[in-house]
């Protein structure tokens, strides 16, 4: 598709806030129907707060910012495995969502199915209502426990606007090390 083609199909309006004209921006519609954000997410942080292997009741937390000119609400986003040497294992139930960061918490969002597919390493969060432009949501995602085996273990973010036929955008990687619990004076 010829960038002007995508370009020509990208809407724009104004609406009135006060007497001020406000532009407001929608997503890009081709058109087979796919939906792209104008401007996509970002993944701000990826963070855990135990870093040992084996450690139970951990959390691993996902930072996005939605920009304003998003175009378009998130709709979902998908977690994927993409390096390290053991599978990591989530209770799917306990997954949280919430607007703001993890030491800033604001308001608790409602999720739709949360979802696993263990052949792709991917968890997939859903979004009920979805995420509006303008805010940073924060993700809680539970393993069972940490990995066993030590490591850098690579985990790929893509988030996807509202849409029955939606492109995904790469975010980019949260990149989680985890160590051996063992003390440096001990020997097997």
């Amino acid at each position: 598709m010829r960038v002007t083609t995508l370009f020509g199909i990208t809407l724009s309006l104004a609406i009135s806030i006060g007497g001020v004209a406000v532009p407001v921006t929608q997503g890009v519609q081709l058109r087979d129907g796919t939906v792209y954000f104008v401007e996509p997410p970002k993944l701000v942080k990826a963070i855990t707060i135990y870093k040992e292997v084996n450690v139970w009741g951990g959390t691993y937390y996902f930072t996005i910012n939605v920009p304003e000119n998003a175009g378009e609400s998130l709709q979902k986003v998908t977690i994927a495995q993409k390096e390290g040497a053991e599978n990591i294992d989530y209770k799917l139930k306990d997954t949280r969502a919430f607007l703001g960061t993890r030491d800033q918490k604001e308001s608790r969002l409602t999720l739709g199915a949360v979802t696993a597919e263990r052949k792709t390493r991917t968890v997939t969060v859903n979004f009920d209502p979805p995420v509006t432009p303008g805010q940073t949501v924060t993700i809680a995602l539970r393993p069972v426990s940490n990995p066993s085996i030590s490591g850098v273990y690579l985990l790929g973010v893509t988030a996807f606007p509202v849409g029955e036929q939606s492109h995904g955008q790469f975010l980019g990687f949260g990149r989680f090390q985890f160590y051996s619990n063992r003390s440096s004076w001990w020997f097997p």
